[in-house]
């Protein structure tokens, strides 16, 4: 090669390598300028539509999808600011105790906002960073000077979550949870709108009577550790956004660990700071801080049952949690739900379920009585699940339930990467009892007295016989709870205790707090049999606690003198025997220095409300997923003509179209054929016009 020919390709390389560069460069700037421009851009411009008009499409498009369709592409929604807003707004009432409205926020939250959105679609946003918070808590005071390194030390060795990360996980459950909810199966019952223990207790009452021998299981286990790859497979049959993959898969993978919310956890955290020096002084709230939970609600909420108890916590999902172990259980639900289709055997010998799977030849109005029926039995099962815990009715032979058992536990090893012992799946028979959510499953045998309408219109009455089933309220259980509260002691014979942590409260407040204890645990035991006896002990419980503390508040002395002075219910005020230089208390009330005090509630039998036996209906859905169906229905063009169509097929006539009709004869025939002959309006006429108005 010549120099000149050298030369030559030399320049050209030169020139394509500046000019490759220099397009590389004006890109670069290029970038550089569109996000200075994004970053300068007014979050109010941004701000265009209604949050729950977005989510109410994407709830409308999921369920009126097929739940085999995946969606690959969630980022959109991740773009939208006014979703970011609504987070910020639900984690902030989290944070603070008060909902903000919109137009209270200011400018500088929102270009936060707008900074932690573009860190999360450009997939710039690291989970619990500390020391670069894009978005500070409402309840942080302003930075006006740098932080010491004894606080910044303190910040980042701490385990509380940052707020970025609570607003971040609330737009993933925006997004997601609709995606899921119609996957879901009908027998799942725990961290799902609409859906509570409650819920379980009426399935079970009205959907488990006839079945023989149970299954118990215990998978708490799943929601202590999952596999970060389980999770991330069970996700991926439903979202194929890689986006929204990658920030769940870098929170499970997440250095916090799993924090699981308990009552034995917290119990164990009062016992340290009892010990601890200074754990009784008080302590004054900072003037944004939200005010602790009151005296009858934290009495309430050691009442869970050992079901509800848990809630999960994977790495830095936070509340997307529950959502996810509900993913991966769903994959049990689903299995069973085929198995109780494969299991199903009917038998025209027995007294149920002869014909098809939802058939029953008892009364609906009374699904908790089963006649009885020969040693031939329809081979049937039902499954339900509240949270890590489920519960499995077999009408067969036990042979059956070892079998169902060990299915099971092989199902869960190798889908959930969870082993079971036997001990975890107890199979127990209907009479032995089943305690499920703190309520004790068996039968009793009745004979009740049939009566029916036979040939000729000639009402017979028969003496039947058949099994019942009972969901009764667990005493124990409840004692035990009061013992550990130390509002009681002894287990066979209980004795009330002084309620200590009211000692310095006003009688009026003491009264009020413990009525809404026990309204709540009225209502909590609303569908148990024995409502009015499990009530009456807590009422009893808690009235002769009270009564204890006024006789060693106002120096009585006992019970009894409480009692007679301030009568069985405690309404009538009570003070100290020696201070008799003290104001009446009527005249400190119609001054309006003392609140009204209130009698204690459930202090006769009377009082309580019994049982409610109200019919629970075979397929249940709650009532926003109905109405979210029923919308998706009327939004079909062909079924809304169908139904119009109908209706004028039965000559059943709508408002409008009787409108419609009077005004055409109005404008075809005249005024003429609506006025009589002396011009008053006929009543015929007069009456059609008011009835279709």
């Amino acid at each position: 090669m010549s120099v000149r020919t050298s030369i030559k390709h030399f320049r050209c390389i030169s020139s394509f390598s500046f000019f490759r560069s220099l397009s590389s460069q004006i890109q670069i700037q290029k970038h550089e300028t569109q996000h200075q421009h994004h970053q300068q851009q007014d979050p109010y411009s941004l701000l265009k539509q209604d949050p729950i008009q977005i989510l109410l499409s994407l709830w409308v498009k999921t369920f009126s999808s097929p739940t085999s369709i995946s969606f690959p592409n969630l980022t959109g929604f991740l773009s939208k600011l006014d979703l970011w807003v609504l987070a910020y707004q639900r984690a902030s009432a989290h944070v603070t105790g008060t909902f903000p409205p919109r137009s209270a926020l200011h400018y500088q939250t929102l270009n936060s906002l707008l900074s932690l959105q573009n860190a999360v679609v450009r997939s710039g946003f690291r989970w619990h960073h500390k020391t670069h918070q894009l978005l500070r808590s409402p309840n942080d005071p302003p930075l006006t000077r740098p932080l010491s390194n004894t606080k910044l030390k303190a910040i980042i060795q701490s385990n509380n979550p940052c707020f970025q990360d609570r607003v971040v996980q609330e737009v993933l459950l925006m997004v997601l949870e609709p995606v899921f909810e119609p996957r879901f199966s009908a027998k799942s019952h725990a961290f799902r709108p609409g859906r509570s223990a409650h819920t379980v207790i009426r399935t079970i009452r009205s959907s488990f009577a006839g079945y023989l021998w149970f299954l118990k299981g215990d998978l708490s286990e799943l929601l202590d550790y999952v596999h970060c790859d389980v999770i991330l497979n069970c996700v991926e049959k439903a979202v194929k956004d890689r986006k929204i993959l990658n920030l769940i898969k870098s929170a499970l993978k997440g250095s916090i660990g799993n924090r699981i919310r308990s009552d034995d956890s917290n119990s164990d955290f009062d016992r340290k700071t009892k010990k601890r020096k200074g754990a009784t002084k008080k302590k004054i709230l900072n003037e944004n801080e939200p005010k602790p939970d009151p005296y009858w609600l934290r009495t309430f909420f050691n009442f869970a049952p050992e079901e509800a108890a848990k809630v999960p916590s994977y790495g830095h999902c936070g509340i997307l949690s529950p959502l996810l172990a509900n993913v991966c259980l769903n994959e049990l639900d689903q299995m069973m739900e085929e198995k109780i289709v494969e299991y199903f055997r009917p038998n025209k010998l027995d007294s149920i379920w002869k014909d098809s799977i939802s058939d029953g030849s008892h009364n609906s109005a009374w699904p908790e009585f089963v006649p009885s029926s020969g040693s031939e039995k329809t081979r049937k099962m039902d499954y339900i699940r509240y949270g890590g815990h489920f519960l499995i009715g077999i009408r067969g032979p036990r042979e059956d339930a070892v079998q169902i058992r060990k299915e099971i536990i092989e199902f869960c090893e190798r889908n959930l990467g969870i082993r079971l012992d036997v001990v975890k799946v107890e199979i127990e028979h209907i009479t032995r009892g089943i305690q499920f959510l703190d309520h004790i499953i068996c039968r009793r045998v009745i004979y009740p007295t049939l009566r029916y309408t036979a040939s000729g219109g000639k009402i017979v009455s028969e003496k039947g016989v058949g099994t019942m089933l009972s969901v009764t309220a667990s005493l124990q259980h409840c004692i035990r709870r009061f013992r550990r509260l130390e509002l009681v002691k002894g287990d066979k014979d209980p004795e009330p205790l002084p309620c200590n942590p009211m000692l310095y409260s006003s009688q009026a407040h003491t009264n009020a707090q413990m009525n809404k204890f026990l309204e709540t645990m009225a209502d909590w035991y609303r569908y148990a049999d024995n409502r009015k006896k499990i009530v009456s002990f807590c009422a009893y419980v808690i009235r002769s606690s009270l009564a204890k503390l006024y006789a060693a508040r106002y120096r009585l002395k006992s019970r009894a003198k409480v009692y007679r002075i301030a009568t069985r219910d405690l309404s009538r005020p009570l003070r100290e025997s020696s201070n008799n230089s003290a104001p009446e208390y009527s005249d400190l009330l119609r001054m309006g220095i003392v609140d009204a005090i209130e009698g204690v509630q459930f202090a006769h039998m009377s009082s309580i409300p019994s049982c409610d036996y109200t019919p629970f209906p075979k397929n249940w859905v709650p009532d926003h997923e109905l109405m979210l169906r029923e919308y998706i229905r009327l939004q079909d063009p062909k079924f809304f003509c169908d139904l119009h169509r109908s209706i004028k097929h039965q000559c059943l006539g709508l408002p409008q179209d009787e409108i419609s009709e009077i005004v055409w004869d109005y404008k075809t025939l005249g005024v003429w054929r609506y006025r009589s002959n002396d011009g008053t309006e006929t009543k015929d006429d007069s009456e059609k016009t008011e009835g279709a108005i």
